[in-house]
């Protein structure tokens, strides 16, 4: 392997001044956003898996094609990218509460449509964009939430069990879908359950999220000076019976009267929509490009395993739907698993390379990461794993082609869930510690390039599949990925912190 280059050592204690306080949020408090974006992103996921199995219902009741049918899929991909990219970097600016309550009324909507209209295709196309609209931001908004809170050596801590309940909507959805699609050959039911999580999810949001964009309250401390629209409804109430208390607020009335106005010009100074692809420019600095490639090539990678799932279990084990929906939960447990495992494995990483090169990590303001090699602590151990990797792929590919008792690619598949989770969480982690401004806009570029790659893979799918059989397809699947994701990590640990420092002194 390539020798890594220099970093001078930090071993200096930290001034005063570096001691100003990265996040006024409590641990207590962290725990409950932790739990609180888990459950706000299981959106996404949950959606996106449920419609699978309903595919064949939804087919006969619009007396529509498969093909037809399919463009709900291509509509949902497309819709799944453009809406981190709208709101993610507005609540950069704007604010992490706003975009999230506005997101989560947006897929309320969509999913009541869903399920009252019984008659419309051209109703169905439209209706899954809004429905994709609102579900698909979460991901990157709660990925902002995370770099405002925690510094870059603790957000390991926060991201894992974050990404745990991400997953969760990805284990439980196709089970659910396929278990309707089996029993009751009906779809409605599944929409309206969709609109009782939204309403649920936005209840939660709107009296529990506080505020947390760098940008609106700091460090925390700007939290007192919002207005009472653009704080939770908890801290509404417990603002109200402090004051309510003899002697108490007295000054607070005064001080939160003459803000007003200064509370309001801040806002709508702040509210822009920024065009949604201006995020892509981030694909081409050299740095960047190669986070993304092992972000967008390892999602590629497990969208079209699960997209293969369905054809390989009900053609080659005999799989009835519910089965079928079945199948997906050892992936699930692996994805569940590795999304613990990994924010463990993140913040190890971080300490281990810290004391490699003697860098005394700094927990009260955080580390200034422009003089941190954050590339090689987020990617040590990635080349082991891309071993781990691939050979999981090939050994997927032959076990189905030879028909294997079905054990073996089930266990596979809980390996690839594990493994795959490991990539794509550490190096979209990556991505948002390389841009600490604006963290959401990163997550947004994330998105759109997975999501984009996502969607060349499906569409190559199937005629690779017939055309090499499924052995050769995921040999060379996993061949594509871990032979150029090997490369993409020795680049970035060899010169990945020279790009970005070059990258860095431009935009000053």
């Amino acid at each position: 392997m390539q020798e890594e280059a220099f970093v001078p050592a930090n071993t200096e204690p930290p001034s005063d001044q570096s001691l100003i306080l990265y996040t006024t949020f409590t641990s207590n408090e962290k725990r409950a956003l932790t739990l609180l974006l888990g459950l706000a992103t299981i959106t996404s996921p949950l959606t996106a898996t449920i419609y699978f199995p309903l595919l064949p219902l939804l087919r006969s009741h619009f007396h529509t094609s498969a093909q037809a049918i399919n463009l709900t899929l291509t509509v949902y991909v497309i819709f799944q990218a453009l809406s981190p990219a709208i709101f993610g970097p507005l609540s950069d600016s704007v604010g992490r509460r706003p975009v999230y309550i506005l997101t989560l009324s947006v897929y309320i909507v969509g999913n009541l449509g869903l399920a009252i209209n019984k008659q419309s295709y051209s109703v169905l196309i439209a209706l899954r964009a809004v429905q994709s609209l609102g579900a698909s931001a979460a991901f990157a908004v709660s990925y902002g939430v995370v770099a405002d809170t925690c510094v870059p050596s603790e957000r390991g801590s926060m991201l894992g069990p974050v990404s745990m309940a991400l997953n969760l909507g990805a284990c439980i959805g196709p089970v659910v879908g396929g278990a309707v699609a089996y029993t009751s050959g009906s779809y409605e039911w599944i929409f309206w359950a969709l609109v009782f999580v939204g309403a649920i999810l936005l209840l939660g949001v709107g009296a529990l999220l506080p505020e947390t964009a760098r940008s609106v309250v700091g460090n925390g401390e700007g939290r007192k000076e919002l207005k009472r629209w653009e704080q939770s409804w908890y801290q509404i109430c417990k603002d109200w019976f402090q004051r309510s208390k003899p002697d108490a607020g007295a000054g607070d009335k005064k001080r939160n009267g003459s803000d007003r106005e200064i509370s309001k010009k801040r806002f709508f100074q702040r509210f822009r929509i920024q065009n949604p692809l201006s995020c892509l420019r981030m694909i081409f600095h050299l740095d960047t490009f190669l986070v993304l490639w092992m972000h967008g090539s390892f999602y590629t990678v497990d969208y079209s395993l699960v997209a293969a799932v369905p054809d390989i279990f009900k053609t080659i084990y005999h799989f009835n739907e519910l089965q079928i929906g079945l199948a997906y939960l050892p992936r699930g447990i692996g994805i569940i698993s590795g999304g613990y495992c990994v924010g463990k494995f993140l913040d190890h990483n971080y300490k281990m390379t810290a004391k490699k090169i003697g860098w005394a990590i700094n927990s009260v303001s955080g580390d200034d990461i422009a003089k941190f090699p954050i590339e090689q602590a987020r990617s040590r151990g990635s080349l082991s794993l891309l071993l781990i990797s691939t050979a999981t792929l090939l050994g997927y590919g032959w076990a189905v082609s030879k028909h294997a008792h079905v054990s073996v690619p089930l266990l596979l598949q809980f390996i690839q869930g594990f493994w795959g989770t490991c990539f794509y969480t550490t190096y979209n982690t990556l991505l948002v510690d390389v841009f600490p401004e604006s963290p959401s806009t990163a997550a947004a570029a994330a998105s759109i390039t997975r999501c984009a790659m996502a969607a060349a893979g499906i569409a190559v799918l199937q005629p690779l599949l017939d055309a090499a059989g499924r052995g050769w397809y995921f040999t060379l699947l996993g061949l594509w990925s871990g032979g150029f994701g090997a490369v993409a990590v020795c680049l970035l640990r060899r010169y990945g912190m020279q790009w970005r420092t070059r990258r860095m002194a431009r935009v000053e």
